[in-house]
């Protein structure tokens, strides 16, 4: 239980900081025409060092597919506190998915980056389809992805 709450406050306080420092970032994930089923996304940060710090989304409803993203599933332990109240529906070939949330300003341009693992039934699964450095220099810059992400960009 201990390990729990850890884990909440340190997920509430990456992501939901509700001091005067944090920002509003919106993120934009366009992904490729494939054929497919909709595919799963895990979008979460990691420090300088790659040790992964929090989840920031997750697009796919049914957790038994969440050990694909393997990634997040790794470094999130898969822990139901790592995304819960973090999740909606997956996203469909050739669709954009759109979300924004505050981030503290510490976690920008210290060396996060931010990862998208994608998956989807019967195909490839991406781990670190997208890595970006949390950068005020990356905001605004799309970036390719190595599998199902045509385009990935943040704003502030």
């Amino acid at each position: 239980m201990k390990k729990y709450l850890v884990v909440l406050g340190l997920a509430m306080a990456l992501v939901f900081s509700a001091s005067a420092s944090a920002r509003e970032v919106t993120f934009s994930t366009q992904l490729t025409d494939y054929r497919g089923d909709g595919a799963y996304l895990a979008m979460y940060l990691t420090d300088s060092n790659g040790v992964y710090q929090g989840t920031l989304w997750i697009a796919g409803q049914k957790s038994k597919y969440y050990k694909h993203l393997r990634g997040w599933a790794r470094g999130s332990g898969m822990s139901r506190a790592e995304y819960d109240g973090l999740t909606g529906a997956s996203i469909t070939s050739g669709r954009t998915l759109k979300m924004t949330m505050n981030l503290d300003d510490s976690l920008i341009d210290n060396g996060y980056q931010i990862h998208v693992d994608t998956s989807v039934e019967d195909m490839r699964d991406n781990r670190s389809d997208v890595v970006v450095p949390l950068t005020t220099e990356g905001a605004g810059k799309p970036v390719s992805g190595r599998g199902y992400v045509k385009s990935f960009s943040y704003h502030f």
